[in-house]
């Protein structure tokens, strides 16, 4: 969620300054005026997702970020979390999700995200060594 029109921008100039070359598309549900999905990003495949999942949406000001294959929520949240307009994120992931949505005589807004599977039980020893050896292998734990 952010609370203006200058979030497009700024969070625009948050995701390129942080990972060079990464391909995006953003769209953000402006809540006044003429509650247009306002967009921009790097990539036309992840902007024309990004612009079609907002306007689906249309849950006033709402945004919702598409990175292309290569490019990971990891990288970029904290520099989206400080970003000064947006007041809360929902949801960073690669999981399939579900956006529930409320909706009023004055418009729409977005209750939470069902993200990813329900659990299925706890993961083994056997479980916990593949966790710690991926983390390592691609880069994330020493």
């Amino acid at each position: 969620m952010s609370h203006f029109i200058k979030s497009v921008e700024d969070l625009y100039e948050a995701l390129v300054n942080t990972v060079p070359g990464i391909k995006f598309g953003l769209a953000f549900c402006e809540s006044s005026g003429p509650a247009l999905v306002r967009w921009t990003g790097t990539d036309e495949a992840m902007i024309e997702l990004a612009k079609k999942n907002a306007l689906a949406l249309s849950a006033g000001h709402s945004f919702i970020i598409f990175l292309a294959p290569g490019f990971y929520p990891i990288n970029v949240l904290n520099a989206v979390k400080m970003v000064p307009e947006v007041c809360r994120i929902f949801c960073a992931t690669a999981n399939p999700a579900e956006v529930i949505i409320a909706e009023t005589e004055q418009g729409r807004g977005i209750l939470g995200v069902i993200d990813g599977l329900k659990s299925t039980g706890f993961e083994t020893e056997e479980d916990i060594r593949w966790r710690k050896d991926l983390l390592r292998k691609i880069g994330y734990k020493q």
